[in-house]
């Protein structure tokens, strides 16, 4: 006989997935957006010679997209509810 919680199982790893698959895709965001201005800051202080100054401007702007992010789930999350 099969039990009512074998019945469930597909349903619950399936929310559970989902779930998971919404962090993993807040978190590479957050980190994308981080990396992206930090490097192109690296890349700019290689080319015009400004060695920490641009680095340190995407290291802002970088913290900066992060917040923005941050921000714009938390503003999803509370409309769900």
């Amino acid at each position: 006989m099969k039990r009512d919680d074998d019945e469930r199982f597909p349903e619950q790893f399936g929310r559970s997935v989902r779930a998971i698959s919404d962090y993993m895709g807040i978190g590479l965001q957050i980190a994308l957006s981080f990396a992206l201005f930090v490097l192109l800051g690296y890349w700019a202080d290689g080319k015009l010679g400004t060695s920490p100054l641009l680095l340190l401007a995407g290291v802002v702007l970088g913290m900066a997209g992060m917040a923005l992010v941050l921000m714009k789930v938390v503003r999803q999350a509370n409309k769900k509810k």
